[in-house]
């Protein structure tokens, strides 16, 4: 790497001199000056690039987040989301901790199991009091700044007090029993949301739905106040429902992602892991404004949907333009441009509408696909066929935008080739990758979650057992240009 490169580099964001020993010159360990950047930049950096196209370049941080405390130790990463303020929020699932990660986590006052036995907020046998020197299990959401430093965390079972207090049933809060996604809107309202289809079969201390299946979103302000619910309690699917939640707010089904256009206040919601649509309402009252599916069509059925199975079933078929999106409906993110990008993960795929079309959202019918009807613009298949299902349906998890004026690099998550495509936004053509599946600095397992902040930097968090957030920091250009691919995915060159 060139000393201008590893200028900008550290300029970017990542301090790495501590990495760095003088050495003498005979030195041919890995100390010598520049040597573990060079390593980093191998391990973590873009590959499988494009020969004509111009895409930012990356290195993993490995010293980022900084150490917690508390002996706190985070769970699988349901949602994450860099704010306006370059904050990062971490939305961990403090549940998906095994028996040792939560060690010194002591018996719950009066819990206990079958048997009797004193137990913590997971249904851990304690009978001696603390297991081990490690860990606590963290609050479910975290906020961080750019060095990794952790500023603030609140809510959900790990938060002794939360709910109950802050989050109380009378006022129509319910912490949702899987935690999954997390958006900061531009008036620092701190919207959360869960995936969980059910009401624990076997219930522990931290249950906190008791009453159904998340299918609701929760409105917070950034200190953990609960300002607003929209949804409810379901126990099956119901695409088309527009007023069965609180207050006359349409009724959810394990909601995935969410996102307010702050030009008209509009509420969008990646209504999910059962419903197939996406959502729109108020932000403010959480009425119902409209809704979508695939193409932009609307009503849907899910029955039907459900019926006609895979997407690998289907394409075997014949099907090359599947007419619903398939489970789960991942994620939803607007460009400053109002084009509104999903992430139809069960059918491998991403589509982009026009939020500006006063047709997307209202009831309209769009089966075969046409660009500019029902206020659809275009789809790009993610790695397609790609397919393990039960365990990990799909590839498109979850995208985000490059910070230059005109976001021209779309980043696009695959949590089942464990890798981020880099994409042109406006050509949607591949120019590179990043990331590898593994478990070492900048590999991912199960990734879920990837976020940018305004200098480019890429943020990410892993469900399973992954459990953990990275940071790739950026350096070299600040935006996407070029050819590239139209086929996004495939058989990747090797990193050596």
């Amino acid at each position: 790497m060139r000393n201008a490169s590893k200028i900008a580099f550290v300029v970017a964001g990542l301090s790495l001199g501590l990495l760095v020993a003088p050495a003498r010159a005979d030195d041919a360990s890995p100390l010598r000056e520049g040597a573990l950047l060079d390593l980093l930049q191998k391990q973590s950096g873009v590959y499988d690039r494009s020969t004509s196209g111009k895409t930012p370049e990356f290195m993993v941080d490995p010293t980022w987040p900084q150490p917690l405390p508390h002996s706190w130790l985070l769970g699988q990463i349901g949602g994450l989301y860099v704010d306006h303020h370059d904050h990062i929020w971490v939305y961990n699932r403090p549940r998906t901790l095994n028996d040792d990660e939560v060690g010194l986590d002591g018996p719950i006052a009066g819990a206990t199991d079958a048997k009797g036995q004193p137990v913590n907020g997971l249904g851990f046998v304690r009978a001696n009091g603390f297991g081990a020197d490690c860990c606590r299990a963290a609050p479910s959401v975290m906020e961080f700044d750019g060095s990794g430093k952790m500023l603030r965390a609140w809510g959900g079972p790990a938060d002794p007090g939360f709910v109950g207090g802050k989050c109380k049933a009378e006022d129509g809060c319910i912490w949702p029993n899987v935690e999954h996604g997390i958006y900061v809107d531009q008036k620092d309202n701190v919207w959360v949301a869960g995936n969980s289809p059910k009401t624990d079969e076997k219930p522990t201390p931290w249950t906190t739905n008791k009453s159904g299946g998340d299918g609701f979103i929760l409105k917070f302000d950034r200190d953990g106040n609960f300002k607003m619910r929209i949804g409810g309690t379901p126990t099956a699917p119901d695409s088309n429902s527009k007023d069965g939640g609180l207050n006359g707010t349409p009724l959810l089904y394990r909601p995935a992602d969410m996102v307010v256009d702050p030009k008209t206040n509009r509420l969008y919601v990646a209504d999910g892991y059962a419903n197939r649509r996406v959502l729109i309402v108020d932000a403010d009252s959480g009425k119902y404004i409209g809704h979508f599916g695939a193409y932009g069509s609307n009503p849907i059925d899910d029955a039907a949907a459900a019926a006609a199975g895979t997407w690998p079933q289907g394409s075997a078929k014949g099907e090359t333009k599947p007419a619903f999106f398939r489970n789960p409906v991942h994620c939803v993110k607007i460009a400053d441009d109002g084009k509104i990008y999903v992430c139809d993960r069960g059918n491998d795929r991403i589509q982009v509408f026009d939020g500006k079309d006063p047709l997307l959202g209202k009831e309209c019918s769009n089966p075969g696909g046409e660009a500019g009807k029902c206020g659809f613009v275009t789809e790009r298949f993610i790695s397609p066929k790609t397919y393990t299902q039960p365990v990990m349906p799909g590839t498109a998890v979850s995208m985000n935008f490059s910070p230059d004026q005109a976001q021209s690099c779309l980043y696009i998550g695959d949590n089942t080739n464990q890798t981020i495509y880099i994409l042109d936004r406006n050509n949607l053509e591949q120019l590179g990758r990043l990331g590898h599946g593994g478990r070492m600095a900048g590999d991912f397992h199960w990734l879920h979650q990837v976020s940018l902040d305004s200098q480019g930097n890429i943020y990410t968090g892993e469900v399973d057992t992954g459990k953990r957030v990275q940071k790739f920091a950026r350096y070299g250009a600040n935006g996407c240009s070029g050819k590239g691919t139209a086929t996004i995915g495939g058989e990747a060159a090797d990193r050596k």
